[in-house]
């Protein structure tokens, strides 16, 4: 995908944040770049990989990246009515321990399953995966630490659990589907479960020298769904292009909606890390990004994706620790947005359109309280509150005449027409409220309307 310039100012901008970070944090080498409506505006490479700077095609390990590839996975398989988010584990998988049968996929996913942070010892990230060949061997008897459903608990052996369901469903090894479904699709041919040249090797920077200590390179075996992958600046742009919109030969956009969407806890009045369908959100100053970081030993990651703005960052660093690799990731969004904002599109009228539809805009209320319907350009009805913030979603039609909810408070909820025999329309439905073109206005609203009507206050 070729650049397209940023602004000199934007690109110095960016240039000093990374570099400042790799100097203060100390990192062997690091990669930055920036996604602006599907196509990568900016990479730069920083310190040396084999004496020489790296480039967007320098791999480096991604670590815990690799669990939004594995969702995409699942929820293509949901997608294609393989399996339910609702489904158990136990249902798909014969072979999962015994303790974990019982949990949802979507428990999975969301990290709400209960299970354990981490393998029972040795360390899985620095040994050979061959000292746990199976499934079982990713737990032990205390492999449970929560009630399934209850509390956000970040699990690794969750995401192997996950990995050897798709390997079960597919019938293929887990390096195979992600090459066949993911990686070949979106081009990125960089991407792989080993390293391949031209990769920085990984590195442990002493905490008090400026010295280094090699990292093991390790096979991790049936742990590599929760952190295996290694990738490229360049294939990470491709993957946070199609994070932000979809690609329908991958993942639809309403399915990575899904993936966006809070499915953990949230904790404190105001929050600004949360979990997803196999995605970390972020809330950053009020710009709301969806991607992951990913650490293993020698190796720190990030991706983000705003869609709002129509941007991504990504950070790659052959360092165990010294970079706080999420705000970095992050910062390259916010510099970008800040420097140049987003250009809405040109309004243009819609070239053909439903006429029974403007029946159905303009200004609804339920009870007292007033709403609006407007038509989108895409044919879709969009409800929300006249003024101020409240619950909205936008409605596309069905073949029955009726308009699903697809967002926010009315997803899945149903919006039906009602009309007299003239065929006007009366009401509305939406679920069980009924919306008037007055407060009030309809003999149809449930408990009846006092007879008299409105009136001023009590004598």
């Amino acid at each position: 995908m070729p650049e397209i310039d940023l602004l000199p100012a934007t690109r110095r901008a960016l240039l000093h944040r990374i570099a400042t970070a790799q100097t203060d944090g100390r990192a062997p080498s690091l990669v930055g770049a920036v996604v602006r409506d599907g196509a990568p505006v900016w990479t730069h490479g920083l310190g040396l990989v084999g004496g020489r700077p790296p480039t967007a095609d320098t791999q480096y390990r991604i670590g815990s990246l690799t669990k939004t590839f594995v969702a995409v996975l699942v929820l293509r398989l949901r997608d294609e009515g393989r399996l339910d988010l609702a489904d158990a584990l136990g249902a798909h998988l014969p072979t999962a321990p015994a303790d974990t049968a019982g949990l949802t996929v979507a428990q999975l996913l969301a990290h709400t399953a209960g299970l354990a942070s981490e393998t029972p010892a040795p360390w899985w990230e620095r040994t050979d995966g061959s000292v746990r060949p199976e499934l079982a061997d990713i737990l032990d008897a205390d492999g449970i630490k929560h009630p399934a459903g209850r509390v956000f608990h970040y699990s690794n052996p969750g995401f192997a659990l996950l990995g050897a369901l798709v390997e079960q469903l597919r019938g293929k090894p887990l390096e195979q589907v992600l090459a066949e479904e993911i990686l070949g699709p979106l081009g990125m041919t960089r991407t792989s479960l080993l390293p391949r040249a031209p990769h920085a090797d990984g590195w442990a920077v002493h905490p008090w020298a400026d010295v280094l200590l090699p990292e093991p390179a390790t096979d991790t075996g049936r742990m590599a769904p929760a952190g295996q992958l290694w990738s490229t600046a360049a294939d990470l742009c491709r993957f946070a292009a199609f994070l932000a919109k979809g690609d329908p030969a991958v993942l639809a956009e309403a399915s990575l909606a899904q993936m966006r969407t809070p499915a953990s806890p949230l904790e404190g009045p105001v929050w600004d890390l949360t979990y997803g369908l196999g995605m970390q959100l972020k809330n950053d100053g009020g710009r709301l990004l969806a991607g992951h970081t990913g650490s293993l030993p020698g190796f720190l990651c990030t991706l983000w994706v705003s869609p709002a703005d129509g941007l991504g960052g990504v950070v790659l660093v052959n360092a165990t620790s010294g970079i706080s690799i999420g705000a970095l990731g992050a910062d390259l969004v916010r510099i970008t947005a800040e420097h140049e904002p987003h250009i809405p599109d040109t309004w243009t009228p819609l070239e053909s359109y439903d006429p029974a539809l403007l029946e159905l805009t303009g200004p609804w209320y339920v009870g007292p309280t007033p709403a609006l319907i407007r038509l989108r350009a895409d044919g879709d009805l969009e409800f929300g509150p006249l003024t101020g913030a409240g619950r909205s979603s936008r409605m596309k039609a069905q073949a029955d005449g009726t308009w699903l909810g697809l967002e926010g408070y009315y997803a899945g909820e149903t919006l039906r027409i009602v009309r007299d025999t003239a065929g006007a329309v009366t009401h509305l439905d939406l679920g069980s409220f009924v919306l008037t073109r007055q407060p009030y206005g309809s003999d149809t609203v449930p408990g009846g309307v006092d007879p008299l009507g409105w009136r001023g206050g009590p004598a």
